[in-house]
This record gives C-alpha cells, sequence and structure tokens, in this order.
C-alpha cells in the first residue's frame, strides 16, 4: 500500500522439541523472514543479539539499534522494610535477587544449584524470587524437576510472587546481587537487569548475546557462561565481596532506555521514513 513499515523484533522463537512444536517453529520463521524482508526497517534491542540471530543476519543493512524503555517506580524505604521485616532479613544477611516467571528458559536451577557453594562463603545468604512460580503454562514438569533442589535449600530460598511496581522497587533495593541466569535465545535483553541497575544493584547475568550488553556497557556486574552453576557461584560471591567494584555507572547508561529517550529515537526513524530516506 505503498506505507513505510517498521518491525520491531525482539527475540527467536525455541520450543522444546516435539513434533508439533517443530511445526509452530517453521511457521513462526517463514512468517518472520517474510515480514522482515517487507519491511523498511527492523528495530533490535542490541546489534550483539543481532549479529547471533539466525533471522536477523540477513537483514543487517536495514537494522536500527532502539533498546526497549526501562523505567521502575520510586523507592519508598517503608517498603524496603516491610520486605526486610516480612522475611527476618538481618543487617548481615546477603540478599539474592531473581526476577522471572518460573519457566526452563529461564535457568533458576543454575542459580539453585550454585547457592550450596555461595554458601560456603555466605552462609546468611539467600534467594527471593519474584515473579510467577504456580501454574505456569506449560512448566508444571519443570517445577517438579525444580523441586528437590529448592527442598534441599530450605530457608535460603523464598518464593514472592507477583510485585506491584511499588514493592518490586523495594525488592531490587534489598538485594545485594540480582542474577539472570537465562539459558537461550528467547531471552534478548533482560529488562530486569535494568530495573536492578535502576535501583542501583550489580547483576550476575549469562554470556548471551543480547544479554550481556546491560552488565557490559554499565559496569554493574559480571557475566557468566550460561547453564554452569560452578562459575555462576564464583561470580556471585565476587560481587557480594566488591560491592564498590560493581557500582558503575548504571544509572548514567540507563538514561537511554528512558521512555523519553527511546520514543525520540522512534520518532526520528518514522520521521525519516516518511520522508522517503530507506
Amino acid at each position: 500500500m505503498g506505507k513505510p513499515v517498521v518491525v520491531t523484533y525482539h527475540c527467536d522463537l525455541s520450543l522444546p522439541a516435539s513434533l508439533l512444536n517443530r511445526l509452530a517453529n517453521w511457521a513462526s520463521h517463514l512468517a518472520n523472514e517474510v515480514t522482515l524482508r517487507l519491511a523498511q526497517a527492523v528495530v533490535t534491542n542490541t546489534r550483539d543479539y543481532a549479529e547471533n540471530s539466525p533471522a536477523l543476519q540477513g537483514v543487517l543493512p536495514k537494522l536500527e539499534v532502539i533498546p526497549p524503555p526501562a523505567i521502575v517506580a520510586a523507592v519508598e524505604p517503608a517498603r524496603v522494610a516491610m520486605l526486610r521485616a516480612a522475611y527476618a532479613i538481618e543487617p548481615g544477611d546477603r540478599v539474592i535477587g531473581m526476577a522471572a516467571r518460573l519457566a526452563t528458559e529461564k535457568g533458576a536451577e543454575v542459580l539453585a544449584q550454585a547457592m550450596p557453594l555461595v554458601l560456603q562463603s555466605h552462609p546468611t545468604a539467600r534467594v527471593l524470587y519474584v515473579g510467577q512460580y504456580q501454574d505456569v503454562m506449560g512448566e508444571a514438569a519443570y517445577l517438579d524437576r525444580l523441586k528437590p533442589t529448592l527442598d534441599a535449600l530450605g530457608n535460603r530460598w523464598a518464593f514472592l510472587g507477583v510485585l506491584e511496581a511499588e514493592d518490586l522497587a523495594a525488592f531490587y533495593t534489598l538485594c545485594d546481587v540480582t542474577v539472570l541466569p537465562s539459558l537461550n535465545s528467547t531471552e534478548s535483553f533482560g529488562m530486569v537487569q535494568v530495573e536492578s541497575m535502576l535501583c542501583g544493584t550489580p547483576v550476575v547475568a549469562s554470556d548471551l548475546p543480547g544479554v550481556r550488553q546491560p552488565v557490559t556497557q554499565s559496569g554493574m556486574g559480571l557475566v557468566v557462561p550460561p547453564r554452569d552453576p560452578l562459575l555462576l557461584a564464583p561470580a556471585i560471591i565476587q560481587v557480594l565481596a566488591e560491592p564498590e567494584r560493581f557500582a558503575g555507572q548504571g544509572c548514567a547508561w540507563c538514561e537511554q532506555l528512558s521512555p523519553a529517550a527511546v520514543a525520540e529515537s522512534y520518532q526520528r526513524l518514522y520521521v525519516r521514513l516518511l520522508s522517503g530516506n530507506n
């Protein structure tokens, strides 16, 4: 119809192995290929992810890198105190946070498997897990497999469920470090780590395309190979031991992810396309 089209491509689809999922993947990939080739511009979160994505490698000349917008609610000290009281967190305790729905690709088991090593260095450490963990569609078997590992940790692991925006900001502030142990390409950026940085809390994230960029660019944490609790544990221990080293310039870097900055980037792209400059 003669109108320019902008596609925002978030991540590649990677479903568990089965005949039905194989067909779904094929259909999705075909639709993506047609759409991406017909679009005048393709927006993605990072060039790092695009250069490692089979779908995006063929459209790099019309790629536009615009990060997703990130914002957190104002931190209320009273809410932080309420969380401390609710989970009996003492001043010397070390709090490790994870924020995600409990799904296979998020890698919660890697953090759970790393915890015994972390506890050897920080016996009072505990994990607070934010996000849906019950009745997650398609993940019942995953929770069953994970349960023995979590039971062995006892009160060193607690599920907080889904939090309101103000409580989520308090959660990030309460944590000494947050962990994003994602496993595959369905994670292309990891907004939760940016939210953590906005609250001043460093991150340990998987060394995956796109996912590694917030930590790498801000200096607020470490990246580790995915699926390896033996490497995740020492990274967590290091961040806990040297918090001043990972204070970084998180807030300054995160300014480019403000809703206003992201909107301006899209507006510049739209104006350019409407003027006929593809």
